[in-house]
């Protein structure tokens, strides 16, 4: 066995649900720490974070498309 432990990462836990939540949020907005970062790059997977930015994506575009969808129909006022 290894001096990093099981889990391949030095020891650290995975990142929990909602770290990876902000993470992704924080990325879809440019805004991350260095410290966070890091956190992600060591204790992420890769996987992970492909799933739920792209769910999150997903999200972002039907959100925006309602919006749009909702102003025109009260412009046009049908």
């Amino acid at each position: 066995m290894s001096s990093e432990g099981q889990n391949g990462n030095g020891g650290q836990a995975p990142l929990r649900f909602i770290e990876l939540l902000q993470a992704v949020a924080a990325a879809l907005l440019g805004v991350q720490s260095e410290r966070a970062r890091k956190r992600d790059f060591s204790r992420g997977k890769p996987m992970h974070f492909i799933i739920i930015g792209v769910l999150a994506t997903i999200v972002f575009v039907l959100t925006i498309t309602g919006i749009v969808q909702l102003v025109l129909h009260l412009a046009t006022g049908s």
